[in-house]
């Protein structure tokens, strides 16, 4: 059977971790994320080994993984960056679309961004996510600087995972709490 393997994470550190991670998360029931694979249509094969040679993509991938925590839906994507100053042009029209979309359908949508020469994993909320999009769109940097992100959202290991990003994801809802709650105060 031919295979295909996606030019987008192939062999990289940051997917790994995030597999890795996401089997250990299956495996104590905590969670159940699935990569997504990138939809391809095979143009030519190399008959010897059976593989594609040649392909193309049927239409834009969305993001890189997709599934649910404790009931809650989660969509991620995962990027890896070598410097301190991650480019926006990484990040596509289509993909912020698909994850705005998704937040309105009440899903949690961000970004795993592994810093490879610090050997350090932010994990970048949607909301930040879209402040830096619009100071963009708005004509300014086309980028964003380690120096600019919050400490309290980079992704420690535990819990036997290489990234344990459900921390994160567990602020990042109590977060969401808070500001729901300080935006619908009760009645009397």
């Amino acid at each position: 059977m031919a295979t295909w393997t996606s030019r987008g994470l192939r062999g990289s550190v940051l997917e790994e971790m995030v597999n890795h991670t996401n089997q250990r998360y299956r495996d104590m029931g905590l969670a159940l994320i699935q990569k997504i694979p990138t939809p391809i249509t095979p143009v030519r094969f190399d008959k010897n080994s059976r593989h594609i040679t040649l392909a193309y993509f049927e239409k834009k991938s969305t993001v890189d993984y997709m599934g649910a925590v404790q009931g809650i839906p989660v969509c991620f994507d995962a990027k890896e960056c070598a410097a301190d100053v991650f480019p926006l042009q990484n990040i596509h029209e289509h993909q912020m679309n698909f994850m705005r979309e998704y937040e309105r359908q009440q899903g949690i949508s961000f970004l795993l961004i592994y810093f490879t020469h610090r050997r350090e994993c932010y994990y970048l909320r949607f909301a930040e996510m879209e402040i830096y999009w619009r100071r963009m769109k708005e004509g300014g940097q086309k980028h964003f600087k380690y120096s600019e992100l919050s400490r309290e959202y980079f992704v420690p290991s535990g819990r036997g995972a290489s990234l344990h990003y459900l921390a994160a994801i567990q602020k990042d809802l109590q977060e969401r709490n808070e500001k729901e709650k300080g935006e619908n105060p009760g009645t009397f």
